[in-house]
């Protein structure tokens, strides 16, 4: 887990330094940084050292290519083996068989991996590449200035030091209708004019400062997979075990984060199987009225595995503590509050791990929320389409435009059942922009890798491709994942109703929300997007309480990253307190 960022010149010219561009994410390569400039470019690495501590250290050079990555290729072991490189690998990274594999077969070899990852791989072919993983699950953003294409890990790295930063609006009114910023369907397609996002699975040939762009798919889609229950519950353990083990690998202490879900019970039984130590698991839970603490649940999954489990609460003093490290950290934003335990989270597991395994994708693959049964449901009995909700008064427009680049982003191929579609839907949009955009963010903001098991191709193509009745039955979602758990932990009693995961941002906000109101209506970003008064109204009306976070994040991140304010100096700005 690293940052990457580079400058890539036209025609192979003098390309300006990329050392200005990774010192902007150095937090994401605690370990160090290193440069290097070459014929038409100049690339930077900032490293979080996770395998061979000593030479994995990048820019690589083999085969005569050069790559600089960020995230791991799991199957780097078996890639090395079945292109007999053994005698050829001067390091131990993961990452330096790919170019020994690109010097064989080219593009191709970008297939075979099996992991996540952004890079830049400048080939002994004399052609140079962009590549992310297919699910987005590391990042990878753009820029096009005269004479050069610059790339780097977060956004922050290619803002224009002493330039005016400007909002896009059109990704703006995503956020604040949707939580996130849809991709691809506006251009540029990021919050910033300007700067533009690699898709997930895009595979991009650099030419003369342009891209040529090639999607690639998370995984096929095929016929329903055939069996019956025990056997595919006989497959499913084979190929989540599998992932797990591949994605334990490390030189670095690893561990999880444990909720009171089955996702992450899941990834945590199988650790416990593979680990003859007990496993780290951190919790975090909540002491306040009407939230939804996880903690009594995790233990009881703890115990039942033997894990080495460690708990930590966010409190009212934590919110306000940590909002603006969040609104920080997130500089490709999302208003999911979601991320403010994932950051405490963080915090409480650095020093004591460097490498976390997580549970999403869980509920996308195997059919886990309540959308997707309201979906399967007849108009009469309550169904409607899986999409997003509306519900942002305040904005100028109401986000109606949102909704239509949402459906337009969500757009599934042909020939899938209307749960698959609903799928579909979530891991093209809410999944990579919200979910994965989140957890890369905050871990890396604290010197921490976050690891998907889920979201492995193997994973992915057998649960996507599984009959929708293995995934969803009757009340039940994730129907053969609860089947599986029922018998490898008990515990995590996985027929348990589903509670949904709440923050209680709303009763931390309310005592402050007579001040914030007219504050946050001031915000340049603010007043731009949304209408003064009905922002204004949200903070006097308790009926509106959810949307207030929202709000609050918005002025708090457009405060840091349009307008260069400190994110302490932010928050007191709208509190009052200067």
């Amino acid at each position: 887990m690293c940052g990457i960022a580079g400058v890539l010149a036209e025609g192979g010219g003098t390309a300006p330094s990329a050392a200005p561009l990774i010192r902007q994410i150095a937090h994401r390569g605690p370990n160090g940084i290193r440069t290097e400039d070459g014929a038409g470019w100049s690339i930077g690495h900032a490293r979080l050292s996770i395998i061979d501590l000593e030479g994995g250290w990048q820019p690589l050079h083999a085969a005569g290519s050069t790559i600089i990555g960020n995230g791991e290729i799991y199957n780097y072991l078996e890639l090395a083996e079945e292109f007999q490189l053994k005698n050829k690998l001067a390091t131990g990274s993961d990452f330096e068989p790919l170019l020994h594999m690109y010097a064989q077969e080219g593009e191709k070899a970008f297939e075979r991996l099996r992991g996540m990852y952004a890079f830049c791989l400048i080939g002994c072919d004399g052609r140079t590449w962009l590549v992310r993983d297919p699910f987005g699950i590391k990042p990878l953003s753009v820029t096009r200035d005269p004479g050069a294409l610059s790339f780097a890990s977060e956004p922050r790295a290619l803002l224009g030091q002493g330039q005016p930063r400007l909002l896009q609006p059109e990704a703006a009114e995503d956020l604040l209708a949707l939580g996130y910023v849809t991709p691809g369907v506006i251009r540029p397609n990021t919050v910033f004019r300007g700067i533009e996002s690699v898709l997930p699975g895009e595979v991009d040939l650099v030419s003369g400062g342009d891209r040529e762009e090639t999607m690639r798919p998370p995984f096929a889609v095929t016929a329903p997979l055939a069996g019956d229950e025990a056997g595919l519950i006989k497959q499913l353990d084979a190929v989540l075990e599998d992932s797990v083990r591949v994605h334990q690998r490390s030189d670095v202490p690893y561990g999880l984060f444990l909720s009171g879900g089955i996702d992450s019970a899941t990834v945590a039984t199988l650790m416990s199987r593979l680990n003859e130590r007990p496993v780290v698991g951190f919790t975090c839970g909540f002491d306040a009225p009407g939230a939804r603490d996880e903690r009594a649940q995790a233990e009881k999954v703890a115990r039942a595995l033997n894990l080495d489990w460690r708990e930590t609460t966010f409190t009212d003093e934590d919110f306000w503590r940590i909002a603006p490290k969040v609104a920080w950290a997130l500089d490709e934003p999302t208003t999911d509050y979601a991320a403010l335990p994932t950051f405490k989270l963080a915090e409480a597991a650095r020093g004591d791990l460097t490498v976390v395994l997580t549970g999403e994708g869980g509920d996308e693959l195997f059919g886990g929320y309540g959308r997707y049964r309201r979906a399967l449901r007849p108009a009469w009995l309550g169904g409607r389409p899986a999409e997003p909700r509306i519900d942002a008064p305040f904005l100028k427009g109401g986000g109606v435009n949102a909704l239509e680049r949402w459906r337009q982003a969500a757009r599934p191929p042909k020939g899938l059942t209307g749960l698959q579609r609903a799928q579909w839907g979530d891991i093209a949009t809410w999944l990579p922009n919200d979910l994965l955009l989140k957890l890369d963010r905050c871990l890396m903001a604290n010197g921490l890798e976050g690891r998907t098991p889920f979201l492995d191709r193997e994973v992915a193509a057998f649960a996507f491709n599984l009959p929708d009745a293995m995934k969803v039955r009757g009340k039940f979602g994730k129907y053969l994942l609860r089947k599986w758990l029922e018998g490898a932990c008990p515990a995590a009693d996985p027929w348990g109703k589903k509670k949904g995961f709440t923050v209680p941002v709303a009763g931390w906000i309310a005592p402050r929300a007579g001040d914030l109101g007219h504050r946050i209506a001031g915000v340049r970003a603010v007043a731009e997007t949304c209408d003064a008064e009905a922002v204004q109204a949200v903070f006097r009306d308790e009926g509106q309480a959810a949307n207030r976070w929202p709000l609050l994040f918005f002025a708090l991140w457009s405060l840091i990253h349009l307008e260069g304010a400190e994110p302490a100096a932010a928050l007191a700005s709208l509190l009052g307190e200067r």
